[in-house]
């Protein structure tokens, strides 16, 4: 099911609130404050808060110390991990967006590489960095590989990935964004 280009908009915007929340607070999760955003603001000022926050996320990992590490569903991840995140949400969403409105969106190659290389370091290599993205995410198939119906990161940083692609796990009662 599509959600309005403003749900999607809000989405992004609260998961960029989470991920420096998260990092700011450290590896234990913080669940003492309920964080959303409107999603029924106008476009432009939803458009200024996911700028706001990606400017705040990239300010909190750039102050932190490369060991220091945050709270997530799905890792306790360092700083690159939480940006790569944010990069995973801006790019994906802003292609669920402008598909949803039949227009195409081409992010930058090597950031589309970049992020799919830290998160889904498991991911094929041998194809086009965004395709690839996609597939990690659950949106396209790609040759010889089926559009996958759960999917899931690795935040955490990539030494201590252990070789073998996650499975989304069952995470009942999860309100917040990933």
């Amino acid at each position: 099911m599509e959600r309005p280009a403003a749900e999607v908009a809000a989405h992004i915007a609260g998961c960029l609130i989470w991920y420096t929340s998260d990092l700011a607070a450290g590896r234990t999760e913080l669940s003492t404050v309920d964080i959303s955003v409107k999603p029924d603001a106008s476009p432009p000022h939803l458009v200024r808060t996911i700028e706001v926050w990606a400017g705040v996320l990239g300010a909190v990992a750039d102050s932190a110390s490369a060991d220091q590490r945050g709270w997530h569903p799905w890792g306790i991840a360092d700083p690159a991990g939480f940006v790569a995140m944010a990069c995973d949400e801006l790019l994906v969403h802003t292609a669920d967006t402008g598909s949803a409105w039949n227009a195409s969106f081409e992010p930058d190659p090597a950031l589309a590489a970049a992020t799919l290389h830290r998160l889904f370091p498991w991911a094929p290599s041998d194809t086009d960095p965004w395709r690839a993205l996609l597939w990690a995410n659950g949106r396209v198939a790609l040759p010889g590989l089926p559009k996958l119906e759960r999917w899931r990161w690795h935040c955490a940083p990539l030494a201590e990935w252990d070789g073998v692609p996650p499975v989304e796990p069952s995470l009942p009662g999860l309100s917040r964004p990933r």
